[in-house]
């Protein structure tokens, strides 16, 4: 008898479920779940999308920036350095000036690293960060000791600066390399997160859309009314969310694609085009300071200079702004008159004539080694410079693309959910 009293609730509810007001029931419950679900997963889909592109402006797109910066900064002050170092005695002040901007440079985008890193990320054994940290103080007193050695006219001090270029290669560059890597790596992550397709917000519009027409549909057969105000608000809002993500997406993952293409991809080559010319300028000077103790700098040098040349030639292929392609033109020219003055270097030198060398090769002169050089170095900064403003333009682009996308979802889905149980209610009330 109490199986029997206890099945009766469920036949009843059973059999009340297949009457139009249950059906009727059945859907205003479903559909409010539908579009609060919707827009609740769609909203929160579009905010990871916003952080995403809000991380390209403030975090990994600056942090790439900076690894790059250290890296740039710590190669330039090497080659800088052993420049100086050839002059003898009292260096140029401007190359002093040089030497040290490079350093208090590194220094600061090493500290903005730090400062976006968890503590355990700079202490950490063997890190990056901890190894830059802790071999850039001994960096620049080897440079020092071999500077005043210099100045005292000691050979000790050519030894001191072998060493700290050493040091440079093989601890402070490949610690600023990985340190370039991981944020590199983060930076296409963000750039991913951005600009993926959002199937599964299309989806869920579509389903709720789906359910409304099944809704409008059921209503039309068992009440013979055409229109459902209630539902149609329903459906207009919802299809209204959908062209509203679609169009905010689209135009954002076009400025994010264009962020990658234009902007940190070419900045990119450029940087690596950028840091080859300064290894070469490294291994220049270097071979000189070796005095033919060391060939190893001239072999390094004839293979940087030949990834340079391909990596000039990749950039402007890809420069997609007429400015950046002309410095990189530039660039190119420079490279090959920069060639020609190194071969008079080392003819020079190959001859015996140590003084000569020198002077061609610390030579600021328009068609001197270092004049050259710098107007190389000067053209790659500008494109760089040029092509990171693009990087930053078009993810401002895409932030503004989502601008009020997230509140719009919100509020629509809400009104959605309204229409569908006021909709259906009014139909629910004619069979009181």
């Amino acid at each position: 008898m109490t199986a029997i009293l206890s099945s009766r609730p469920v036949r009843e509810a059973g059999a009340l479920a297949r009457t139009t007001p249950g059906v009727l029931t059945a859907f205003a419950l479903v559909l409010v779940a539908a579009a609060l679900l919707a827009g609740l997963f769609t909203s929160l889909s579009v905010q990871r999308r916003g952080q995403a592109i809000d991380d390209l402006a403030t975090r990994s797109g600056p942090l790439t920036a900076a690894a790059q910066e250290i890296y740039r900064s710590l190669s330039d002050a090497d080659a800088t350095a052993t420049g100086a170092f050839l002059a003898g005695g009292l260096e140029p002040a401007a190359t002093r000036q040089r030497y040290e901007a490079d350093i208090a440079q590194a220094a600061n985008a090493l500290a903005i690293a730090v400062a976006a890193r968890e503590p355990a990320d700079v202490t950490a054994a063997g890190s990056p960060l901890a190894t830059l940290a802790g071999q850039l103080p001994v960096y620049t007193g080897l440079v020092e000791t071999a500077r005043a050695d210099n100045r005292q006219g000691l050979p000790l001090g050519a030894a001191y600066q072998r060493e700290a270029s050493n040091l440079m290669r093989t601890r402070l560059l490949p610690a600023a390399q990985a340190l370039y890597g991981g944020e590199a790596d983060q930076l296409a992550a963000d750039q991913d997160s951005a600009s993926s397709v959002p199937w599964a917000e299309i989806l869920l519009a579509l389903v709720v859309i789906g359910l409304l027409v099944a809704a409008q549909a059921f209503l039309r057969r068992r009440t013979n009314r055409v229109l459902n105000a209630g539902l149609l608000v329903a459906t207009a809002a919802t299809v209204v969310s959908l062209l509203w993500v679609l169009v905010a997406t689209t135009s954002a993952m076009k400025d994010v694609g264009d962020s990658r293409s234009d902007g940190s991809a070419q900045v990119d080559l450029l940087a690596q085009a950028r840091i080859a010319t300064l290894n070469a300028r490294a291994d220049e000077t270097l071979t000189l300071v070796a005095r033919g103790a060391d060939s190893s700098y001239q072999d390094d040098y004839v293979k940087v200079t030949g990834q340079l040349t391909g990596l000039l030639d990749r950039a402007r292929a890809a420069a997609t702004d007429p400015e950046v392609g002309r410095r990189v033109t530039a660039a190119a020219a420079d490279a090959k008159a920069w060639t020609l003055a190194h071969t008079g270097i080392r003819a020079a030198d190959d001859q015996g004539d140590y003084v000569l060398a020198v002077q061609r090769a610390t030579d600021a002169d328009p068609t001197g080694a270092a004049g050259i050089f710098d107007r190389l170095d000067g053209d790659l900064r500008d494109a760089i410079d040029r092509t990171r403003d693009t990087f930053g333009a078009e993810v401002n682009g895409a932030s503004r693309s989502l601008a009020g996308a997230m509140a719009a979802v919100t509020v629509l889905a809400v009104l959605a959910a309204a229409g569908s149980a006021a909709g259906i209610w009014r139909r629910l009330k004619d069979y009181r």
